[in-house]
């Protein structure tokens, strides 16, 4: 399993976290200094997490089950739809509707709502 090194991480500018006054406690274990009132991350514990992703993911790929790629910025837009595109899974490179995942059942029932409504428009009932 490739995964990338830390000069890699550093690169692309990994280490950078966010100002320090905005800090939640939760994250200490993760950070590992400052300078110039940012944080900067220990990028040993981030390559840690990389490497436990990649275990799950390869876990789940292999089972055959459904991984769904998500990135809604700009910069990750390509990124998202080509490695989505290649492994045949879906992806979210555009906006992302809140409660998605977590509230799905209201919205598939408004979902079916919007397509009766344009049959009704579409036939001119309404």
């Amino acid at each position: 399993m490739a995964i990338v090194a830390v000069k890699d991480l550093i690169e692309a500018g990994v280490h950078f976290g966010h100002r320090a006054s905005r800090w939640n406690p939760k994250m200490r274990p993760y950070i590992y200094g400052k300078r110039n009132l940012i944080h900067i991350i220990d990028l040993r514990e981030t390559l840690r997490g990389l490497l436990r992703a990649c275990k799950y993911l390869n876990q789940i790929a292999s089972q055959g089950k459904t991984i769904l790629f998500v990135g809604t910025k700009r910069q990750a837009k390509e990124t998202i739809e080509r490695e989505a595109a290649r492994c045949g899974m879906p992806y979210v490179s555009e906006r992302w509707l809140g409660g998605t995942l977590t509230n799905f059942r209201t919205i598939r029932s408004r979902l079916q709502r919007l397509r009766e409504l344009e049959e009704l428009e579409s036939s001119g009932q309404i």
